[in-house]
């Protein structure tokens, strides 16, 4: 009986704790920016995107497409990895499950909150969506299938709440589908874009899946680490174990994803191809080599990578410390990837007078404001979470 105490009870003053002061002034911080994001949003819906955001009919997705593209990443790396325990039976991933299917639903959430100021008219893609359907658009497909992966995930957490594991894994396997479809169809809106040389190619789909598991992967370690730091709990060794095994399975995912990037480079650069290597070098040594190196390359691989080697996958603070910086470098990569592969002006093959030999893009204080508001929103939606499901410590199943 104690022991099973010692597992639902708080420690060192637990959410008992965390609900006072520090808490509630960081619920209240979160919860005024993303008011403030809101205005902002609403304030672009009034006086029109083409005054309010930075985005040009050269470059006409952002920074705002670029978080969207970050959040729906993130979610279904989240769910990917969780499924791995609840959905296919995998012992040591099960004590993640819950945490990180919540995860999964408020930074898909987030993402739509983004999206939703990011479309100049937002309500009618939720109604033509359904009484006007166009199965021949990718972003149609988009729509849909992450509406039904929303739609699987929140029941599948309802039913982890109310232990019936068994509906809840048949439930984590429809969201895994929708999810993977999903996602490979938002990999897909880039790569069937024939005129974009950076994007156009059959390996988006595969990178998009990928490299959603590496951030799901980083997410995992990161907010569990963060939930049980705020709210005053010691760790078990069960979920300290799971946490090393989602650590190896990042560390495996870094690899890979370091791989995909060479080649990515390798084959943008070698023969000159038109478009891509403009985009290619652009990384590599123009404007966006600070992001690429610093951001991409060092925070979102090599960073991580190398501390989960250095501790063995052991050390959970320093693995937090490593997720977070992969967590911040994933959000550079998909700022690169949906910048970078507009820049590249469509005749630039052509040397037309006066055509710039690559496009800029600068965010408007709009868009920072709207997405900082998409982050603290899923900010809130984490702390909510912690206190309204008690850490989520009924996981331990």
């Amino acid at each position: 009986m104690e022991n099973i105490l010692a597992k639902v009870l708080p420690q060192e003053g637990g959410l008992e704790g965390t609900t006072s002061g520090a808490y509630n002034a960081v619920i209240g911080l979160f919860g005024l920016l993303t008011l403030i994001g809101v205005a902002f949003g609403i304030h672009a819906l009034y006086i029109g995107h083409d005054h309010a955001y930075g985005c040009t009919r050269e470059i006409p997705w952002g920074l705002m497409l670029s978080a969207y593209v970050f959040f729906v990443v993130t979610s279904t790396g989240l769910c990917l990895v969780s499924s791995i325990g609840h959905v296919f039976g995998v012992e040591a991933f099960k004590p993640i499950a819950k945490r990180s299917v919540f995860l999964a639903i408020a930074t898909i959430v987030s993402g739509f909150v983004v999206i939703a100021f990011e479309i100049e008219n937002p309500w009618r893609m939720a109604i033509y969506n359904v009484i006007s359907p166009n199965p021949t658009s990718n972003i149609w497909w988009m729509g849909t299938l992450y509406g039904a992966y929303l739609f699987f995930m929140l029941i599948e957490f309802a039913l982890l709440q109310m232990g019936r594991h068994k509906q809840a894994g048949m439930l984590g396997l429809l969201g895994v589908i929708a999810g993977v479809a999903a996602h490979s169809n938002l990999g897909a809106v880039f790569g069937l874009l024939n005129g974009r040389e950076f994007w156009h190619g059959p390996y988006m789909p595969i990178y998009f899946i990928t490299s959603a598991m590496m951030s799901g992967c980083a997410a995992v370690i990161f907010f569990h680490w963060l939930g049980y730091k705020i709210n005053g709990w010691k760790m078990s060794e069960t979920l300290q174990n799971s946490l090393s095994s989602v650590a190896k399975l990042g560390a495996l995912l870094y690899m890979v994803i370091m791989f995909f990037t060479t080649w990515k480079m390798i084959s943008g650069i070698a023969g000159h191809p038109p478009g891509k290597y403009e985009a290619m070098m652009a990384l590599l040594n123009g404007p966006f080599a600070v992001n690429f190196w610093v951001g991409e390359v060092a925070m979102g691989l090599v960073i991580p990578f190398v501390i989960i080697l250095a501790v063995r996958a052991r050390n959970i603070p320093a693995m937090a410390l490593g997720s977070a910086a992969s967590i911040i470098g994933i959000f550079f990569m998909r700022y690169d990837l949906v910048v970078v592969g507009q820049i590249v002006p469509g005749f630039h093959e052509l040397n037309i007078v006066g055509m710039p030999h690559l496009f800029s893009y600068s965010p408007t204080l709009h868009e920072y404001m709207i997405t900082l508001a998409g982050f603290t929103f899923c900010g809130i939606l984490f702390m909510m979470g912690e206190r309204l499901f008690r850490g989520h410590l009924s996981e331990d199943h």
